[in-house]
């Protein structure tokens, strides 16, 4: 699998807060911003199957958005 460079955009600040994370970390911007990269779309896709698992609960307990507020309030009832 190939390297591809791209050219992206920052700020200023935020450029340097990359820069002095990157030499505290003993990396180059590159590592650290492809690392950046892989996390964030590992945590996105994470999210996307927690949702997905709560469809499907949903679904099978024929649960709707709007039947929410009521659920909440039974459960915060049911605290000791």
């Amino acid at each position: 699998m190939g390297n591809v460079t791209v050219n992206i955009s920052f700020q200023d600040s935020l450029l340097a807060d990359i820069d002095a994370e990157a030499k505290r970390e003993s990396r180059t911007r590159s590592e650290l911003l492809r690392e950046a990269a892989r996390l964030y779309v590992r945590r996105q896709r994470q999210w996307a199957d927690v949702f997905a698992l709560g469809d499907r609960q949903a679904a099978r307990l024929g649960l709707t958005e709007a039947m929410v507020p009521k659920e909440i309030r039974a459960a915060r009832g049911r605290k000791p």
